[in-house]
């Protein structure tokens, strides 16, 4: 095949491959596919380079995705013991997991994130992939293991403690980003969680902010939380837990009025929204403008994890689909509702109309 139609080829593979991208595959210099990109436009060929136009719908998903093991105690576990328990394995990590929300709502979604040339994940791909998800971006890293992530549940559902293994994730760079950002730049929305490392972290926040594309980051832990620059202008949401907006904030936080200030001193670090998820009692949203406290949708509850995940693929579900921050929050609310009623990090009830009529069944009611 000519390098022209070899080029032509693995554009209509991956349309936000890059020139370096193509001269690796083909082996030839970047300038040299530069030229070639050049005759074929005028050609007419290519119209033009698809990272350039903004896809107004998509949203990249960028941090883990690990191999899940849940261990759920048959009876109350007593530490420093043995326990017996029933394991379930599946698909996790934050960013896979809105990814594959966000996929099962209806939504253009990319996941971008590594994994070791292993079974582990190479299933993780393409159960994602099932979904809709977009999975080019995926780097392989043939020295590394996939990561796992392993959560030890009480009888009632509640988490007693997880152990993660993501080591795979230390190997990522800057650098690495920045030969797949125009296809980070084509997103409407970009989703980060604290899985990578510092200096990944301050490389996307900083080039979101000078490009003024919408980036919503999950802290995921109090420690990973630590990963973050202290300034944090040009994030436009930040999802931490309690534990992880203490941290942020420096305080700790037992009331609404203590969460209140706790946003606020976040907020001062250059966030834009500051919602944190409070588990039983819901979240509470603060802006320049708004404040408000949400209680959760009653549900039964099956088991927590996911829930938080769910609520954070809601949220930009309703984002993309021009929602204000408010209403786009109850639409987390209600992801979470129908997470905690399964045993699944992804519930498979999870559908854009459920979401749509738990909101208007509360809006109703109030």
């Amino acid at each position: 095949m000519e390098k022209d139609m070899q080029i032509l080829h693995h554009i209509r593979q991956n349309p936000f491959i890059t020139q370096q991208e193509l001269a690796d595959l083909i082996g030839i210099s970047r300038s040299a596919v530069a030229g070639y990109i050049a005759q074929l436009t005028k050609r007419g060929e290519i119209k033009g380079r698809a990272y350039v136009l903004r896809d107004e719908g998509m949203i990249a998903c960028i941090g883990g995705a690990n191999l899940d093991r849940k261990a759920r105690g048959k009876q109350q576990v007593r530490l420093h013991s043995s326990n017996p328990v029933t394991i379930m394995e599946s698909c996790g990590g934050v960013a896979r997991n809105i990814a594959e929300n966000l996929g099962r709502l209806g939504c253009n979604t990319s996941l971008i994130t590594s994994i070791g040339e292993d079974k582990e994940g190479e299933w993780l791909l393409q159960e994602t992939k099932k979904h809709g998800v977009h999975i080019s971006q995926v780097w392989r890293l043939p020295t590394q293991r996939t990561g796992t992530y392993t959560a030890l549940l009480d009888i009632d559902g509640e988490m007693v403690v997880s152990l993660a293994n993501m080591d795979i994730y230390d190997a990522l760079t800057p650098e690495m980003f920045a030969e797949k950002w125009s296809h980070i730049a084509a997103a409407h929305v970009v989703f980060i969680d604290t899985n990578i490392p510092a200096d990944c972290l301050a490389y996307i926040i900083e080039r979101c902010r000078e490009e003024n594309i919408l980036l919503f980051v999950d802290p995921v832990s109090s420690i990973k939380a630590k990963k973050l620059p202290q300034q944090l202008d040009g994030v436009e949401a930040i999802l931490p837990n309690r534990e992880e907006a203490e941290l942020m904030a420096g305080m700790k936080i037992t009331t609404i009025e203590e969460c209140a200030e706790a946003c606020r001193k976040i907020r001062e670090r250059g966030v834009k929204h500051v919602i944190v998820t409070l588990g039983e009692e819901g979240i509470y949203y603060q802006s320049e403008d708004v404040a408000e406290h949400m209680s959760p949708y009653p549900t039964e509850v099956v088991d927590v994890t996911g829930a938080g995940d769910a609520f954070a693929s809601g949220l930009l579900y309703g984002i993309v689909n021009g929602e204000s921050f408010q209403r786009a929050c109850r639409l987390g609310l209600a992801a979470s509702a129908l997470t905690l009623q399964t045993e699944q990090s992804v519930s498979p009830l999870l559908k854009a109309e459920q979401l749509e009529l738990a909101v208007e069944q509360f809006e109703k009611e109030r």
